[in-house]
C-alpha cells in the first residue's frame, strides 16, 4: 500500500481525536468484539502509574526479549512516528501495516454498526491488540493512557498488574487528591493477578492493598519486597524476592530510573514464578541495553543538549533533581513548553530557578499553552526568560546563546521533547 494509504490512515485516526478524552470500556469493548476479541488470547502485562510508565515498560520489553521471548509493546504518545506507539521485539509497526488493519478494522467496524463517537485510542488501542495477536506475541506488553480504571486498555485481564507511583496529574479527570487518583489508578487491579507498585504515599498503599485483598490478589512493594541501593558509580544493586544482582547497570540517566529499574526487575521475579522463566543474564542485559528516548536524552554533544519529557510537578521535580546532581555546566539554559491543562505554575517554580536563561515556546499542538501565559505564571523569574512563538525559533535563538561549558535542556512535554527530536533528527540527517 502506498504512502498515500498511510497518510490517509493517520488522517483518519486523527480526526478520531474531535471526539476528545470519552471513558468507559463499552465503544472499545464493542470494536474488539467485531474484531474477533483478540485481547482475549493475548498474554498481557498492563502498566499503569503517573510517571515512569514507559520506561518500566521499555525495560521489561528489553530484559524478556534477551530471554528470547516475543514481545509487544504499547505505548503513548509518539515523539515523531505514530508507528513508535505499536512494536514487536522493538521493531515498530510498519506504515503499510497501519493502513491495512485502519482500513480493515473500519469495514469490520462498519459491519458490526458501530457509530461513532469512539475515540482514536479506543482504535489504536484495538489496532495494537490485533496486531500482538497476528504477530503470535508471547507477551504484551500495554501502558495505560490516562488513568486506568476507565482507559481502553483496561479490556485486558493481565498476568500482572504495574502501577509505578502516584502523584497529581490531570486532576480535572482523575480527581484533586491522591486517593482519588489512586482509586482511579487501581482500576487496573484484577481478581488474582498480582500488583507490583512503587508508590510510597501510606494511604495509597493502604487503599491498593484493600483493593488486592478484595481481589484475592497479592501485592508487591518496591522498598519492602523489592529493593535497591544506588552504588558510587551510578550503577544499584538489586535485591528482590529470589535474586540479588550486584552492580547493575541502567542505560537510562537520572536516578529515578533505577526505582523504575526495580519495578521492572521486581515484576520479572512475579512473572517467573508465573511460569515465565527469565535469567539473571536476561535482566542485567536488558536493562544495560534498554533504549527510551525523550528522557534525559542527550541529542547534540557540542554543545550538549538534553530532552526531558516532564510533564507534570513530579516528573518537574525529578528533572530537577537530575540537573543538579547528575550534569555539571557553566550555564543551564531551558527551552520549555507545556500544555495548558497542567500545573504550569508548579513545573516551573521548580525548574526556572534552576536556569540561567529561558525560552519559553509551544510545540504545534492546541493542548499547548501560549509561551505569554507560561511567563505569566514565572512571576519574578519571569525576568530572564524570553518569548519565541514556535518551537524551532525557540531552538534556534537557545543553541545561539549555548556555550561548550553549558547545558540546554529542552522539556515541558512530550510534545515537546518529540518536536524538538525531529529537528534535532532532521539536522542530522541535512
Amino acid at each position: 500500500m502506498s504512502q498515500h494509504g498511510y497518510q490517509q490512515s493517520l488522517d483518519y485516526l486523527y480526526r478520531l481525536e474531535k471526539f476528545g478524552m470519552i471513558f468507559g470500556l463499552t465503544q472499545v469493548e464493542r470494536i474488539l468484539r467485531a474484531l474477533g476479541d483478540p485481547h482475549k488470547e493475548i498474554q498481557a502485562i498492563h502498566i499503569g502509574g503517573t510517571n515512569g510508565k514507559g520506561s518500566t515498560a521499555a525495560m521489561m520489553s528489553s530484559i524478556l526479549q534477551k530471554e528470547g521471548y516475543r514481545v509487544g509493546l504499547y505505548t503513548s504518545p509518539h515523539l515523531i512516528r505514530f508507528t513508535e506507539r505499536i512494536k514487536v521485539n522493538g521493531k515498530e509497526i510498519e506504515e503499510e501495516e497501519v493502513a491495512a488493519l485502519t482500513e480493515w478494522m473500519r469495514k469490520e467496524i462498519d459491519a458490526a454498526g458501530i457509530t461513532p463517537p469512539f475515540t482514536f485510542f479506543d482504535f489504536t488501542t484495538a489496532m495494537a491488540l490485533h496486531y500482538f495477536k497476528q504477530k503470535l506475541v508471547d507477551l504484551a506488553i500495554l501502558e495505560v493512557g490516562l488513568g486506568g480504571r476507565l482507559d481502553s486498555t483496561n479490556v485486558v485481564i493481565p498476568l500482572i498488574s504495574i502501577i509505578t507511583n502516584i502523584a497529581k496529574d490531570h486532576e480535572e479527570y482523575l480527581g484533586k487528591s491522591f486517593l482519588k487518583i489512586a482509586r482511579e489508578k487501581a482500576g487496573i487491579v484484577k481478581k488474582g493477578r498480582p500488583l507490583i507498585t512503587a508508590a510510597t504515599q501510606p494511604r495509597v498503599l493502604r487503599l491498593f492493598s484493600e483493593v488486592c485483598q478484595g481481589y484475592g490478589s497479592r501485592c508487591f512493594r518496591v522498598g519492602k519486597e523489592f529493593r535497591y541501593i544506588r552504588t558510587e558509580e551510578g550503577d544499584f544493586d538489586y535485591e528482590g524476592l529470589n535474586r540479588k544482582l550486584w552492580s547493575v547497570h541502567l542505560n537510562l540517566k537520572g536516578f529515578h530510573q533505577i526505582l523504575n529499574a526495580t519495578t521492572a526487575l521486581g515484576a520479572m521475579e512475579v512473572l517467573e514464578d508465573l511460569g515465565y522463566p527469565i535469567s539473571t543474564e536476561a535482566m542485567v542485559d536488558g536493562l544495560r541495553e534498554v533504549d527510551w528516548p525523550g528522557r534525559l536524552e542527550m541529542v547534540s554533544s557540542s554543545p550538549r543538549v538534553i530532552l526531558d519529557g516532564a510533564h507534570n510537578p513530579a516528573g518537574a521535580l525529578v528533572l530537577k533533581e537530575s540537573l543538579e546532581k547528575e550534569f555539571k555546566y557553566e550555564h543551564l539554559l531551558l527551552v520549555i513548553g507545556i500544555m495548558k491543562d497542567k500545573d504550569i505554575q508548579s513545573m516551573l517554580h521548580y525548574l526556572a530557578p534552576l536556569a540561567d536563561h529561558i525560552i519559553l515556546t509551544k510545540p504545534q499542538i492546541d493542548r499547548a499553552a501560549p509561551p505569554s501565559l507560561l511567563k505569566k505564571a514565572m512571576g519574578q523569574n519571569g525576568k530572564k526568560a524570553e518569548i519565541a512563538e514556535n518551537l524551532e525559533e525557540a531552538i534556534g535563538r537557545s543553541l545561539s546563546l549555548t556555550r561548550k561549558e553549558d547545558l540546554l535542556c529542552i522539556t515541558g512535554s512530550l510534545y515537546t521533547v518529540g518536536e524538538a527530536k525531529a529537528y534535532f533528527h532532521s539536522k542530522r540527517g541535512s
